[in-house]
């Protein structure tokens, strides 16, 4: 079976959390745009195709919500004329991912609707597996879409509850019953923010306080960003509404069972940036863990640990100080290539590797290496940069994956491939190192991953098979919000 470049392991991130969201609400009323980007920007890291940022004033009109968006990196699509433009001391912001098929300007979000009760915008992180019912069920009535993903259909199902409903929450809480996935979910009204986690607690998002101004983000790192306090993470099954009154929750304890929470492990291991901390479990150390762990677990003889920046880092450290084997730098960066650099022909494809990484030769020339990543998905990749080592005079490549193998495709939100695409997948350990060349290969023990997130309740379906949720029966992998 061949595998193409798209690989994890390390340089070609393959894998790829699909969202981040912020939202701002200065009580204060000054304008908030530049306060959302920076936000967006410390977020970069889980979606980089498109962004968009939507504002609006609570002391305008109810109807006039601004909103600037684009396929890029943040500091690609807006500019200072764009923000200056946006005023409003209310803001919703996104960063982007998707998979093959979903990428284009229409679903860059926030979204922006106008519907009877007046306007909303939503931005959302995650994945819904019942998103092609619920779209069906809208279409039967009339509604006609203008994207492709099931962030729209959020929006509408709101727009739909809000009809019926005294105020904008209780309209997301109706939706949110009929929501089966994953969403970290942001919505503003014109005079409101309302913040969302789905039952299960999947996605991260968190709250956030700098003087008079409150905060939504999916992570804690854009709070630091910002010089804002953290607060507290919204929980799994709560919403949250922010007004010129403070902060508000709503929780239904029936909705929401503590017995079924089901956080992504892979935002530990991977997703989340290392300085974040996600519902009281910081991030860095998790992943010192995993090292550590996989040095207790699998130790091997080698003189120097290496990590294949910058996913690899923290364990390839939690290794070092557990082995006592010295860690060091193998690899250099290139910084300044970015997504959008252009790809090697097909003839010259082995060089792709090299565009991103370059080997410190004399690091790593007659040494044993133990090489540290986060995960393996296709192998491609992987076998590429252990080649590289051994090319500049590694005697031995060992490996060690920080995560157990990828068996299983997710559906709440991480585009990790499908079963034959998987080089896990009806494979042994053993066979998978030959196809990556490596003198050892070892990942990251099942068992483990309950302390890495500190015996919270989490999801480890993609390793184990073992939905939270039952899967959809077709592949709906590509829309994701």
């Amino acid at each position: 079976m061949a595998f193409d470049c798209k690989d994890i392991c390390g340089t070609e991130n393959g894998l790829h959390e699909e969202c981040g969201v912020m939202d701002v609400y200065d009580l204060d009323g000054g304008d908030v745009a530049s306060t959302v980007y920076y936000g967006l920007f410390s977020l970069q890291h889980r979606g980089q195709e498109s962004c968009g940022i939507a504002v609006s004033d609570t002391n305008g009109p109810k109807k006039n919500i601004q909103v600037h968006k684009g396929m890029g990196l943040v500091n690609e699509v807006f500019r200072d004329e764009n923000l200056e433009k946006l005023k409003g001391n209310i803001g919703v912001g996104h960063v982007r991912y998707s998979t093959a098929g979903s990428s284009k300007q229409a679903n860059a979000q926030p979204l922006v609707l106008n519907y009877y009760k007046g306007t909303l915008a939503l931005a959302h992180n995650g994945n819904l597996v019942n998103a092609l019912e619920l779209r069906e069920e809208l279409e039967k009535t009339g509604a006609i879409f203008q994207t492709t993903i099931d962030s729209e259909v959020i929006a509408y199902h709101i727009a739909k509850e809000r009809i019926s409903s005294r105020t904008a929450e209780e309209a997301v809480l109706k939706a949110m019953k009929k929501l089966k996935g994953a969403y970290s979910l942001i919505v503003m009204s014109p005079r409101k923010l309302i913040g969302a986690r789905d039952p299960f607690g999947f996605r991260p998002l968190c709250i956030g306080k700098r003087d008079h101004v409150y905060l939504l983000a999916s992570e804690t790192c854009a709070l630091d960003t910002l010089g804002a306090e953290f607060v507290r993470d919204v929980e799994p099954g709560e919403l949250v509404t922010i007004t010129k009154d403070g902060i508000s929750s709503y929780r239904d304890m029936v909705f929401a069972d503590p017995a079924k929470q089901a956080r992504c492990i892979f935002e530990y291991i991977y997703f989340s940036r290392p300085d974040s901390i996600i519902d009281g479990v910081g991030v860095n150390a998790s992943r010192i863990r995993a090292g550590r762990f996989l040095a207790q677990d699998s130790p091997v003889e080698a003189d120097l640990v290496v990590s294949v920046p910058e996913s690899g880092n923290p364990a390839a450290m939690g290794y070092a100080m557990e082995s006592g084997i010295p860690y060091g730098t193998a690899f250099i960066k290139n910084s300044y290539v970015g997504r959008t650099f252009i790809k090697p022909k097909q003839s010259m494809r082995e060089s792709s590797v090299q565009v991103k990484l370059n080997v410190l030769r004399d690091n790593v020339k007659d040494k044993r290496i133990i090489m540290i990543d986060d995960s393996i998905v296709r192998g491609t990749t992987c076998g590429r940069i252990v080649r590289m080592l051994k090319e500049a005079g590694a005697k031995e490549v060992h490996v060690r994956i920080s995560s157990p193998p990828f068996l299983h495709p997710c559906y709440f939100g991480t585009d990790i491939p499908t079963e034959d695409q998987l080089v896990a997948s009806g494979r042994t350990v053993e066979e998978i190192r030959e196809i990556i060349d490596a003198d050892s290969l070892a990942y990251l023990r099942m068992d483990r991953l309950a302390e890495l997130c500190e015996g919270l309740p989490y999801c480890n379906a993609c390793f184990s098979g073992d939905y939270p949720i039952d899967p959809p029966d077709h592949d709906i992998r590509g829309e994701q919000g």
